[in-house]
């Protein structure tokens, strides 16, 4: 682990990054990824149901995953991974051995509200 920080940036780069919070609706193992991953359906509120896969499966059940609230950025441009298109991209800690641990609000919140 490097305890080097990544270049400075100026306010008006982190201002353009646009972070939501979310409600995972559903959850499926991405069986084409190239790393374990899983397919998660998020509803973002106003802005809609995006998906994105997320190599969580180190430390997640797909059934404990349901209902859970995460913080996404949902401003990069879709990407293709595999066969789904990943709207978005679920934040988390990185742990040992490719364990994400999920950034989350510590109480319920309304889908779709901004990180600032």
């Amino acid at each position: 682990m490097s305890n080097q920080t990544k270049p400075l940036i100026n306010w008006e780069v982190f201002s353009a990054i646009d972070m939501r919070v979310g409600t995972i609706l559903s959850a499926k193992h991405f069986l084409k990824a190239k790393n374990p991953s899983y397919i998660l359906t998020i509803d973002f509120g106003d802005l809609g149901i995006k998906k994105s896969a997320a190599q969580i499966t180190n430390l997640y059940t797909i059934e404990e995953l349901i209902g859970q609230q995460i913080i996404a950025v949902v401003n990069f441009p879709p990407k293709q991974i595999a066969n789904i298109m990943s709207e978005c991209l679920v934040l988390g800690i990185l742990g040992n051995k490719k364990d994400v641990t999920l950034l989350q609000p510590q109480q319920k919140v309304a889908n779709g509200l901004k990180i600032g």
